[in-house]
């Protein structure tokens, strides 16, 4: 018989224990306000973005098209959905919900799956942005050298706040996280091209001689085809259609003249204020890479 009460005593104790052991106060859950982004998660139709505007890609991509998916196998194509979102940006001039469409097409592929990659990426601009994007960092080692003053600066020259465009649909000007010229800080990037070691005098007169370049040459407005082209050519004026370089006086062409990627100092690269500290020599090459002591 007592092993048949043996659970019902144990049972018995441990309520006892319990109740003569003094209970905690219940704590309540403080729960703070939701903040949210400013950006919006889903589409939503504007008379420049919906799916009735048709988008097609031009020629050129679609030869580009063509090489970027020989690098894939067939049946993984879908891993080039990034390119290709990259060339319907650089060709319609933003990442609308007809160029994520056409995208979803030609890579015969779910559109929610584009829709995703689109939404997730920064650098995919899914509303219209002026001629110039211009892309302020604020992060750490930029604000400790005065990425406060540029922003300001822009805001002063432009009459625009982040997120907003000018009037004219020149320049789009946005607030962004670390774009990796920490050393060359404060700096902004302006559609393909970085400008660092930029002050709030020089960050006005690159942007008023971008505007003035623009109108003369006839390329304002909103942004289309390649960002970048704007500075692609010599000093002589003549279009050589290659690559502006770091350093030097700049380019100019048609009247107009803009600096030259880079920084805005007395710097060509991101050497120190005292000049190159290392990598002064010529690299070793051929024999000299090999030891002399027979051991290998």
């Amino acid at each position: 018989m007592s092993s048949k009460f043996a659970p019902w005593a144990l049972r018995s104790a441990s309520r006892a224990i319990r109740r003569s052991v003094p209970q905690q106060p219940r704590r309540t859950f403080q729960v703070s306000s939701t903040m949210r982004s400013e950006s919006l998660g889903v589409h939503r139709d504007t008379p420049d973005n919906n799916p009735s505007i048709p988008f097609k890609f031009n020629e050129t991509n679609e030869r580009l098209i063509e090489e970027v998916l020989s690098r894939y196998p067939s049946q993984y194509k879908k891993a080039a959905v990034m390119p290709l979102l990259d060339l319907g940006q650089r060709q319609h001039g933003f990442t609308s919900i007809s160029v994520m469409n056409e995208v979803a097409r030609v890579l015969e592929m779910p559109p929610m799956r584009v829709y995703e990659v689109a939404t997730f990426y920064t650098m995919y601009n899914r509303n219209p942005v002026g001629r110039f994007h211009v892309q302020c960092c604020t992060t750490t080692p930029c604000m400790l050298r005065g990425s406060d003053g540029i922003m300001k600066a822009i805001e002063e020259h432009l009459k625009i706040h982040h997120g907003e465009t000018t009037p004219d649909k020149m320049f789009t000007f946005t607030e962004v996280e670390c774009l990796g010229a920490c050393v060359n800080a404060p700096m902004v990037q302006i559609n393909d091209d970085y400008f660092e070691d930029l002050t709030p005098e020089t960050i006005k007169s690159l942007l008023t001689s971008m505007k003035d370049a623009a109108e003369k040459t006839g390329a304002g407005g909103m942004a289309s085809g390649l960002p970048g082209d704007y500075g692609k050519a010599d000093v002589d004026g003549q279009a050589s259609g290659r690559p502006m370089k770091l350093g030097g006086p700049g380019y100019a062409a048609q009247g107009a003249s803009i600096p030259a990627p880079g920084p805005l100092s007395k710097r060509t690269s991101c050497e120190t204020a005292s000049g190159l500290t290392n990598l002064t020599s010529e690299p070793i090459t051929g024999e000299q890479m090999l030891r002399k002591d027979g051991e290998l």
